[in-house]
Parts: structure tokens; sequence; C-alpha cells
């Protein structure tokens, strides 16, 4: 079998069987399958997509690339579950949720991923944080999540390989949006984690990497239906992503927002329904909660009693981080010289933000990649943003852009300046969680 006629059967919109896929896949991880190669799938994938068969094959072939974790004997607090997005912009869900959903009894090993195109990774974020350990071995992360109750790390070099390298690839070849892809990239890490539990975040809207709720809908099922089908109970919510979720997008920037999330200093409306929303129904899967009422009652007493503010301790402790990393935020993720607020091109209420802009312009001052081997200038990012609906002039601005330099706080201030647009009067509110996803009958 060659691995071009593979890509050209795809690239003629031909289904692959599955024995193409587990040797294609096979060939990504061992490395004799070039970068040009898998660029060429992916980019077939794109635009012939696959079926759910296939979408099924290339997740198992994917999680069979490597190990599959066993919590079996690792004396965990509770059912082992997990939530993932689709990604955004200043989507810190993650940063959030695993600490509040692991104060209520449930153990979270959480798999992530870095940015991809304009959106932003929880590992780049996590990164941030001086001495934080993304990539422990199966000792430390099972130790981390017994006694913390959360871990929140990438996949180990021998954890669904294959999709490590395809991640990449993606990320600088324009095949981010493969709906496929990206639920064999997702679930493939998942199901390698030996979860019990999953509830998906899937964003749509310009700061997403599904532009639409017809789209974003059709990722969730497919999500739901191949996690199902394997034997780990999902379900997922479709979340709106038509502007920065919360307050901040950066790394950095993120993870004090975050902090200042669980301390209860600052909940971003948009950002605490989102984070209730997911925990709940993640709650509730995974059997800890009867119900949606009783799950959000709970979560709210993890906030409020600082429960989950210390399982976020603990776990950025047993991962190398600071101890006094909640107390001291300021002192360890310090920003950048340069701050340059954003007013905007008129007074007014915004009504409506090109997130996608807004994500490139972090990947713009350095916050994000071009290129898959590129380092990330963690410091850098915009904060203050202004949701939908408020009003801005030139005291109150759009945001504050925080960069290494003057020229590159200019540049990044234009192309948000030219993302929001502002009108006379303030748009109908419109609500972030949509839509709830469960499996299809029959399948």
């Amino acid at each position: 079998m060659l691995p071009q006629e593979v890509i050209r059967a795809k690239r003629d919109g031909r289904a692959l069987t599955d024995e193409e896929i587990d040797f294609f896949v096979a060939g990504i991880t061992d490395g004799s399958i070039g970068e040009g190669q898998a660029a060429a799938f992916a980019m077939a994938v794109l635009w012939r997509g696959m079926t759910r068969v296939e979408t099924i094959a290339l997740t198992r072939a994917m999680v069979a690339s490597g190990i599959v974790l066993d919590w079996s004997q690792a004396d965990l607090p509770g059912p082992v579950l997990d939530k993932h997005s689709a990604g955004g912009v200043g989507d810190k869900v993650s940063l959030v949720l695993a600490p509040m959903v692991a104060a209520c009894g449930g153990a979270i090993p959480m798999i992530s991923g870095r940015g991809l195109g304009h959106t932003g990774g929880t590992l780049d974020k996590l990164e941030a944080i001086p001495g934080y350990h993304i990539a422990p071995d199966q000792t430390l992360l099972e130790r981390v999540v017994r006694e913390a109750g959360c871990a929140i790390v990438g996949p180990t070099a021998d954890l669904a390989p294959a999709d490590r390298r395809l991640y990449a690839i993606r990320d600088v070849t324009a095949t981010v949006e493969s709906r496929p892809l990206i639920a064999a990239s997702i679930l493939s890490k998942k199901l390698a984690a030996g979860l019990d539990g999953l509830v998906m975040d899937v964003t749509f809207g310009s700061g997403a990497l599904m532009g639409t709720l017809a789209e974003a809908r059709g990722l969730a099922q497919d999500i739901v239906d191949v996690a199902t089908g394997a034997g780990c109970p999902a379900t997922a919510l479709l979340t709106d992503m038509n502007e920065v979720r919360g307050t901040s997008a950066g790394n950095a920037v993120e993870v004090r927002e975050a902090i200042a999330y669980l301390r209860g200093e600052a909940r971003e409306p948009r950002l605490h329904a989102v984070s209730m929303a997911l925990a709940a129904d993640l709650l509730v899967t995974g059997g800890l909660s009867p119900d949606i009422a009783t799950a959000m009652s709970a979560l709210d007493t993890s906030l409020t009693s600082g429960a989950a503010a210390e399982r976020f301790a603990r776990m950025v402790a047993g991962l190398g981080g600071p101890p006094d990393l909640i107390e001291r935020p300021d002192h360890y993720l310090p920003l950048p010289e340069v701050s340059l607020r954003v007013t905007p091109a008129r007074s007014g209420f915004v009504t409506a933000v090109d997130a996608r802009s807004v994500g490139l312009a972090i990947v713009t001052l350095g916050g994000g990649r071009t290129r898959a081997d590129q380092a990330v200038d963690h410091t850098v990012g915009i904060t203050d943003v202004v949701p939908v609906s408020g009003e801005v002039d030139q005291d109150r601005p759009v945001c504050t852009v925080h960069a290494r330099t003057a020229d590159a706080a200019r540049i990044a201030a234009e192309q948000i300046r030219a993302a929001i647009t502002v009108a006379d009067t303030a748009p109908v509110e419109q609500p972030i969680v949509v839509e709830r996803i469960t499996r299809a009958s029959g399948d």
C-alpha cells in the first residue's frame, strides 16, 4: 500500500477502508509518511470529508497509535471525567471547570492541546505559569489527580502520538476546520485517557472553528456518537463564540482571569454561564449529581467555599508550579511593559465582534503560532475586553493591548478596532448556551 494512493482515493472522494486508515495513521506515527503527505491527506479530508464509519476508524487508529491509560488501580476520588472545547478566543473555561468538578468529587485528567490557528490553547496558557509541567509521567499524573482531583496536561509522547504530529501540521496548513479531523483529534486523546464520561463544548461563530450553528451541531453529534459508541458516555453543549469569552485573551492574562474567577473577585457573566453549564452536565453524566439543579448548587458551593480555588492551587503545585500562585498571580504572571488602550472608531454600543480577527491580533502580537515549531510569547494579550452590548467611547476603551513594543501594540490595536462594530443602540442579548446534544437514537 502506498501513501499517495490513500491520499488520491480521498482526494477523489472515495471512502477509505479501515485498512487504509490504519496504514496511514501508522505511517504518521512512525514517520514513514512525510509531513507533506500528511498535510495533503489533511487537505483531502477537509475538502472531501469522511463518513461516520471512516471517522470512527480514524479515531480508533489514532487511539491505538499509543497507550491507553488504566485508572483501575489508581485509587482516585471519583469517576474519571473530562471536558473539551472545540476552541475559541479567550476560552479559559477548562482552567476553572476542572477544579470545580474536582471539588465536587470528580477525577479530571484533562488532556489538552495547544492553540490552533486563531484559537487559543489551554497548554499555552498553563505554560505561562513558571515551573508548570505539562508533560508529567504517568506516576506523577496519577498522584496529582488523586491528591488534587484534577491535572490539566498535554498528551505524552506515547498517548495518541499520531494526533500529536497531525495536530501540529493542521495548525499551519489551513486544515483546522475539518470536522472529521477535529472529532478524531479530540476523541483520540480523550479515549486514550480512559474516561468514564465526557462533556464537549462545541463553539460556533466568528471566533470558533465552526462558523455556523449547523456546522457545530454536526460536529457535536459526531463527537457524541463516536465517543458513546466507543463506550464513553458523552454529551455536548453548543455555545456562542461570536465574541471574546470573558474579559481577556492571550495566555498569562487568561490564567490571571481564571484565578480571579476562582477567588470570586470577578466572574464575567457569559464565562460563568458556560462554565457552570458544562460542569453541571459533567457531574450528571458522571453520576455525581442526580440532576442539573443539584449539580449547579454543588458547583456554586465549590466556588463560594474556596474549595475549587484550593484544588487549582494543589494542581499547580503538584505539577511543579508555585504553591502560592493563586495568592500572588501578579508576581508570577507579569504583563509586558507596553500597554495601549484601544479606543473605538466612534462612540456607542458594541453590536458585533469579529472574534477571529481578534484572535489573529493575538497571534500577531506573538501569543500564537504561524509555524508549528514557533515559540509563543505567554505575556502578551488583551484585557478589559468590553462585551457585545457594552458601551464604548474615548473614555471607555474597547480593550487594553499588552505588547512587547509600541509598534506591535499599535498594529494589534488597529486590527482589533477594525474587528469591532459600534452602533447607536445596544443589540438584544443572546444566550451563550444554545443547545444540548445527546447520542442520536439508533446509533
